[in-house]
């Protein structure tokens, strides 16, 4: 068990089989602590983003999919709030309904594939995905050029 930081950002994971999924696609976790079988929180130091999946469903089938892409805040810093993410975060990407989200895990995947860490890539490309999906376009592909050229701003801001 990893201790959480005050000014962390934290996450709480749920797993009850074909009832309710709450689990992250991507992010790198600062800390982590097991409630229960079922119940784990985890932690995300500031400027860390994470992929929260949420999923839920009835007798008569799914009623929740939802995806947000976040980036955990710096203490004293403006935040939106989200169901289960203490105390929030900037959500960078949302998208509810099955095809949607769909879409989204394919971009993450798409990242994956060619050998990027997705909590890597710059929250302006999840904001773009975001914002491409909800005009019903094509968002651009994340690719190792667009990598590279991120990196090295990074280190010019730095």
């Amino acid at each position: 068990m990893i201790p959480f930081a005050s000014h962390h950002t934290q996450v709480e994971l749920i797993w009850i089989e074909k009832q309710v999924e709450h689990w992250l696609r991507f992010g790198r976790e600062a800390g982590e602590r097991i409630i229960n079988r079922q119940r784990r929180m985890v932690s995300f130091a500031p400027g860390s983003v994470f992929a929260f999946v949420r999923w839920q469903s009835n007798d008569y089938g799914t009623v929740l999919s939802r995806i947000d892409i976040v980036r955990a805040v710096e203490p004293g810093e403006a935040y939106q709030t989200l169901p289960f993410v203490r105390p929030g975060g900037d959500i960078l990407l949302h998208a509810e309904g099955w095809p949607k989200v769909a879409r989204v895990l394919q971009a993450v995947d798409a990242i994956d594939a060619i050998d990027i860490d997705p909590a890597d890539v710059p929250p302006e490309y999840w904001r773009h995905v975001h914002n491409r999906m909800a005009a019903r376009l094509e968002p651009r592909r994340y690719t190792p050029t667009r990598h590279t050229a991120f990196l090295k701003r990074r280190r010019v801001g730095q």
